[in-house]
């Protein structure tokens, strides 16, 4: 019981720290677009950051499904 507690805290906390990354993204890819709608080179900084966050998100995403995977089978 209290390990179900734990994974289900572990879970909403790679779930509010995603929602975070996601938003940090947000606003690179918004200066990425913009700078291709103007017909521009991307910063390379705001692409690097980016890819950055974006192998964050992959990396916590994974360790969701795991954790969430452990729960279920721990609730069989």
């Amino acid at each position: 019981m209290k390990k179900e507690r734990e994974l289900k805290r572990e879970i909403g906390e790679i779930e509010e720290r995603i929602e975070d990354l996601e938003r940090k993204r947000l606003r690179s890819q918004s200066s990425i677009v913009s700078s291709m709608l103007e017909k521009r080179e991307p910063d390379a900084r705001d692409a690097e950051y980016f890819r950055t966050l974006t192998s964050l998100i992959d990396l916590e995403r994974e360790n969701l499904r795991l954790l969430k995977s452990e729960l279920k089978n721990r609730e069989k």
